[in-house]
């Protein structure tokens, strides 16, 4: 709620043109970590501020599996279109896609400022209002969330009692990518003529250990010449909220991040991340870069609708 709310002011400031003056007096210089939130927050529309996820959508000829997707925060309020595109692949490929309402923020974020209570606060909520949905798995298509759901019974080895329901819920959590690429495709695939940069988030790549999934998705659209980013393997500065609180070391990592990336030549660069998404959209634009960046999914949404 909190972030949706300064979604809307963003938007707001951004009509009324705010952010360029503030930018233009550089009133925001003696606020690093407000002006490191500035230049990462994208320009808005207010479709996208407002954007809402169906409750429910039913799969595309013979059931496969009931999946509920975690909305998560700064997808769900800055990348709906990320959201969007994974509805509808998933409901292509045969899955049923629940949406539970009320979710809030998994704990991630809390996790990376060191509040560990307000995590277990957020987490257990959200594993309650998931666990009702019935659903076979738990879809995320957030690295960062995925990574931290995954290891829910880490974050609850004090508590014997919840300990077993955080076990259980992290088997079902599976990213997006890492689920489609275990089921035979089953949607027809449309030719996408596009070089893709592939960047490798940390929480994905590291702490998941999904290297391959992400990579074969791409490679299986037709078209499509999927290149590697010189030291893909390196972060790209985001780290969760590192970029916010050590802005100008981000920085650095990030614009090595993004000279490699445009040393590919790609038209696109595809990340699995929200945070990384933001961080390499940024220092692209620093550069002056054309490079589109864009979750896998929407990339593979693309070719399953022919556009």
């Amino acid at each position: 709620v909190a972030l949706q709310a300064a979604a809307i002011l963003l938007w707001v400031a951004q009509l009324l043109g705010l952010r360029t003056l503030a930018r233009r007096l550089g009133i925001l210089r003696a606020f690093p970590r407000l002006a490191a939130m500035d230049a990462l927050a994208p320009s808005l529309t207010w479709a996208e501020v407002t954007a809402r996820l169906p409750a429910h959508t039913p799969a595309a000829g013979e059931r496969r599996l009931r999946a509920a997707l975690l909305g998560g925060c700064v997808q769900r309020v800055f990348f709906p279109n990320v959201n969007g595109a994974t509805i509808r692949v998933l409901a292509a490929e045969g899955i049923e896609v629940v949406v539970p309402e009320g979710q809030g923020c998994c704990g991630a974020l809390s996790v990376h400022a060191g509040r560990a209570e307000e995590a277990r606060r957020l987490a257990r909520d959200l594993v309650e209002r998931l666990e009702r949905s019935g659903a076979d798995v738990v879809v995320v298509n957030a690295a960062g969330c995925g990574s931290h759901l995954k290891d829910l019974e880490h974050l609850f080895e004090g508590d014997p009692e919840f300990r077993p329901r955080a076990r259980a819920f992290a088997a079902k959590v599976r990213d997006v990518t890492e689920l489609l690429a275990s089921l035979p495709a089953r949607a027809p695939r449309h030719p996408l003529r596009a070089r893709v940069a592939y960047h490798a988030p940390c929480h994905l790549g590291h702490a998941q250990r999904i290297q391959d999934p992400p990579r074969a998705l791409l490679r299986a659209i037709p078209g499509v010449e999927l290149v590697e980013i010189p030291d893909g393997e390196q972060c790209c500065g985001s780290a969760g909220v590192y970029n916010i609180i050590e802005p100008e070391s981000a920085t650095e990592i990030g614009r090595r991040k993004a000279a490699a990336v445009e040393s590919t030549r790609a038209s696109l660069v595809a990340s699995a991340n929200p945070g990384c998404s933001l961080q390499i959209r940024r220092m692209l634009r620093e550069r002056g870069a054309d490079i589109e960046a864009a979750h896998p999914v929407e990339i593979l949404d693309r070719s399953i609708r022919g556009e």
